[in-house]
């Protein structure tokens, strides 16, 4: 663990209040700049007068922000916020990233030790800054955390005892650029991996994500629904080799879109922790959806209403279409993530009855998938929900599953999905299955 003299911070939201309370702490000098309260000129200023030993960072601030090029050039290290806490951490490491699935994961994975009679506390992406989380509960037997790329894009030293890479779909390539660059910085978890931890992938990705991580140490154990994989998911059970270890059914992981990833990559983070299936098993059966994840709001007249405002990307509509079956009334657009809107054409048009597109990508959604469904431009959330719930028939499903971020219409995903819930006329803490 090394100590700072002074450390400059970028971003003061949470995550930058929380590094500012852990440095401070240890009697360290530190100076923040945001983008809400400060200029560059004024972040130029300090950088020509103060010597600084760190620059903190959030995850909002891209590598190729101004203001990191700026302290780049400066020669200041960036550390992120993330690593800064992990370095300051009790026990062993749970790590998960991946396009999509990290909170139910990590949220699963953190339960099932907790009922192994383990103390286990969540931290990072999934809402509590890990500066937080290791002040908080500075005695832990495992820290579970949620990494974002945008995390990753700073990260050094980080490593956990246990990593493990969901998938990787299509997303944030606004940032990240290409999908190579996007999978590159995902495979940085491993990097730093030593003798003794476990890099948990996908079978289908195992062998490039090798590549990516040049000097992983780590033991590479594979995961999904091919037989092949160390851990693979079949008929509601996941296997380790031939032998079953978590027998899922009767729970919300019992489908091939959960099972196959989510319950096969928790098994394999259970075998490598060293803690038996039955605690995963009673932390499956007693799982309550995340809010905004698949999550079933209401059922008025036989037809369901589905909150998956969480989905921000163009895979997490797949995803979320795969669990939901047929006839399927889709409410989808905002504010677009990428480019390439065709790829999930044929499971559109396999499944959905109707489309509703709102925001600022609703016309060249409208656009890119014309004919492949019946479809209307309705711009609103609310014209959306008038318009489903017109055309929707019992035994159908309406399915906010936007597959962009929110940010033209909304604060963020959460008030998206709970203004779906308000003009559903249903609650949006209620459970549901989770993706």
């Amino acid at each position: 663990m090394e100590n700072y003299r002074t450390a400059l911070i970028l971003g003061y939201g949470r995550s930058g209040k929380a590094a500012e309370r852990l440095l401070q702490s240890e009697g360290t000098e530190t100076m923040v700049f945001s983008e809400e309260n400060s200029s560059f000129t004024d972040l130029q200023k300090a950088l020509a007068g103060e010597v600084f030993d760190v620059c903190v960072v959030s995850p909002g601030f891209a590598l190729s922000h101004p203001w990191l090029i700026a302290v780049c050039s400066a020669g200041i290290p960036l550390l992120s916020e993330l690593e800064l806490g992990w370095s300051r951490r009790s026990g062993k490491v749970v790590a998960v990233t991946g396009s999509n699935g990290k909170s139910t994961a990590v949220k699963w994975i953190a339960e099932s030790l907790q009922q192994a009679g383990l103390r286990a506390a969540i931290g990072g992406n999934y809402g509590v800054p890990v500066s937080e989380v290791v002040m908080d509960e500075p005695v832990l037997d495992w820290l579970v955390i949620e990494v974002s790329s945008f995390q990753l894009e700073t990260a050094v030293n980080f490593r956990a005892d246990a990593g493990v890479l969901l998938n990787v779909l299509p997303n944030h390539l606004d940032r990240h650029g290409t999908m190579e660059n996007y999978r590159q910085t995902k495979a940085r978890m491993f990097r730093q991996s030593v003798d003794g931890d476990c890099c948990i992938v996908p079978y289908e990705l195992s062998r490039t994500l090798k590549a990516d991580a040049p000097g992983a140490q780590g033991r590479w154990i594979t995961f999904g629904a091919d037989p092949a994989a160390d851990y693979s998911y079949r008929g509601g059970m996941v296997f380790r080799g031939e032998e079953e270890f978590l027998d899922l059914n009767g729970t919300p992981f019992a489908n091939e879109v959960l099972g196959g990833c989510t319950g096969a990559a928790v098994g394999a983070v259970m075998g490598a922790c060293g803690i038996g299936s039955a605690a995963a098993v009673a932390a499956a059966r007693r799982f309550t959806a995340l809010p905004h994840r698949l999550q079933t709001i209401a059922e008025i007249d036989g037809v369901k209403y589905i909150n998956d405002s969480k989905a921000t990307n163009l895979a997490a509509i797949a995803t979320a279409l795969q669990a939901c079956g047929n006839r399927i009334h889709l409410i989808a657009g905002g504010r677009a993530k990428e480019s390439d809107f065709t790829f999930i054409k044929e499971i559109l048009a396999e499944r959905v009855s109707g489309l509703y597109l709102i925001g600022e990508a609703s016309r060249t959604m409208e656009a890119a998938w014309k004919g492949v469904c019946p479809s209307v431009e309705c711009g609103t959330m609310e014209e959306a929900v008038n318009c489903a719930r017109a055309a929707a028939k019992s035994g159908d499903t309406v399915l906010l599953s936007p597959g962009c971020a929110s940010f033209d219409q909304f604060q963020n995903f959460e008030q998206r999905g709970e203004r779906f819930a308000e003009l559903v006329g249903g609650s949006p803490d209620s459970g549901g299955a989770s993706a």
